[in-house]
């Protein structure tokens, strides 16, 4: 098989909804070749991005079917493609990169993955940064909107949660990776929470533990307490919720360096300060994860476009002169992540490419 087979992955891991961009460098290979075998990357390649049952999966790749279990469940028990469990049954799928592949590395991280992986980053934002639709979102915490009259189900966190059965909680790789690079966060490390399909693909993997719904929200309680932010599938249905800090997580800390945090991260609300109302006291300025406000003469003043709409300053403002505006014009996130999020992903990718050629020819 050799070098070939993991040109010929990269190249299919391409088609897939967010992308797997070649680069100059070939850390893009590299990184192949640590999670693949050669055998499993020939066997990637000949896999689809919807889930299928073995006899399907068996009959167009000529392998018995007792065998083809075999390799496709150790190859989801390593992370490197996802399987879905419905009733008695296994179904089995070839999964992107980001969010994929690498977050289901939990608990295979070393440095030199952490290594390739920061070098391979900036391509790989390349690749999804200019889709309209973003896999992540923001979401205010609980009680910047809790009191708030016509906020949509999707917006409110709980209530997002109460529509769930299944939920897990495991530690939060970004910050994993931060530490195996020397950069320890001293934020809580286990904060990153999965439902549905998802939390028991990670249950089933012992990468996480299973939990209730009340653990879930005493794990939103500490991420708001902690300054995280929320930031969950892109979806109407739960997939995960992050809880991210803009020192660890590669979106928020990209997105705090650029001059308009606010057009990298797609959220539905953004903060106002009452100039009246304002103390000046200066905490929501600690408090910011994207230094969107400033002092002003009188009271503490937003800085334009740098506002992501978490909802962490109006929490801890003690005269409560900070609001959540919703922002006009913003259309429902889709409904499932798996499903719905990443099709209309890959569809405007291939869209934005297609326009690309035609321009240049």
């Amino acid at each position: 098989m050799g070098e070939d087979v993991y040109v010929r992955l990269r190249e299919f891991m391409d088609t897939l909804p967010v992308g797997y961009p070649a680069t100059p460098t070939g850390v893009e290979i590299r990184i192949l070749k640590k999670l693949f075998s050669p055998e499993q990357a020939e066997l990637t390649v000949k896999l689809k991005s919807e889930p299928e049952e073995i006899p399907a999966i068996a009959a167009r790749v000529g392998l018995e079917e007792s065998e083809l279990t075999r390799r496709l469940e150790e190859m989801a028990q390593k992370g490197l493609i996802f399987r879905v469990r419905k009733g008695n049954k296994a179904l089995y799928q070839a999964f992107q990169f980001m969010v994929g592949v690498y977050e289901f590395q939990l608990k295979y991280l070393d440095k030199e993955f952490c290594q390739m992986f920061e070098e391979y980053l900036p391509y790989l934002g390349m690749s999804f940064l200019p889709v309209k639709t973003k896999q992540m979102r923001v979401i205010p915490v609980e009680s910047a909107v809790g009191t708030a009259h016509a906020v949509e189900t999707y917006n409110r966190v709980r209530e997002l949660v109460e529509g769930q059965k299944t939920f897990s909680l495991q530690q939060c790789i970004c910050r994993k990776e931060q530490g195996l690079l020397g950069k320890k966060c001293d934020r809580p490390q286990e904060t990153c929470l999965a439902f549905g399909d998802l939390a028991q693909f990670y249950i089933d993997n012992k990468w996480a533990r299973a939990i209730s719904k009340e653990e879930v929200l005493r794990v939103l309680d500490l991420a708001e307490e902690s300054a995280l932010v929320l930031s969950p599938t892109n979806s109407q249905e739960l997939s995960a919720i992050c809880c991210c800090c803009p020192c660890c997580c590669p979106i928020l800390k990209y997105a705090k360096l650029m001059p308009r945090p606010a057009a990298m991260v797609q959220s539905y609300y953004q903060a106002k300060i009452d100039s009246e109302l304002c103390s000046a006291c200066g905490q929501c300025i600690e408090r910011c994860q994207m230094a969107a406000i400033k002092e002003g003469e009188d009271s503490s003043e937003m800085i334009e476009g740098r506002c992501i709409g978490c909802g962490l300053c109006v929490s801890t403002c003690p005269t409560e002169a900070i609001s959540m505006v919703a922002k006009s014009g913003m259309e429902a996130p889709p409904k499932d992540f798996l499903q719905d999020t990443l099709q209309r992903i890959e569809a405007e990718r291939w869209a934005n490419q297609v326009k690309a050629k035609s321009s240049v020819a």
